[in-house]
């Protein structure tokens, strides 16, 4: 069983690949002084390098857990989410509000994709 990580630390890996499918761990946004638009650009934008080192893109997202801090921000990570997604390839999601771990991130978004 070969599994691939990307970016290990002592806590986690950034990137785990196992059999042509990629985990992303949470991402969060690190300019934490951002509003919900902001984070979420950030966030999307982890997202994108992420993929792309691993071999995949926004295209072969399998599935979206996004953990809002406040569900009062929906409406302004959907924004972005939408300018963001692919046509045609948007992925089973779930939104759920949760307590993250740092009280001053807005939005943790975790994907599991395909590899092209």
């Amino acid at each position: 069983m070969e599994i691939t990580r990307l970016h290990v630390g002592k806590r986690l890996s950034e990137v785990a690949i196992h059999n042509g499918t990629i985990y992303l761990a949470g991402q969060i946004a690190e300019d934490t002084t951002q509003d919900i638009n902001g984070q979420t650009r950030e966030v999307l934008g982890h997202v994108d390098r992420l993929l792309m080192e691993a071999g995949s893109d926004k295209t072969c997202i399998l599935s979206c857990q996004i953990y809002l801090a406040d569900m009062q921000h929906f409406a302004g990570m959907n924004e972005v989410w939408d300018d963001w997604v692919a046509s045609s390839h948007t992925p089973p999601r779930a939104t759920v509000e949760a307590k993250l771990a740092n009280p001053a991130c807005l939005v943790e978004i975790v994907i599991i994709a395909a590899e092209r």
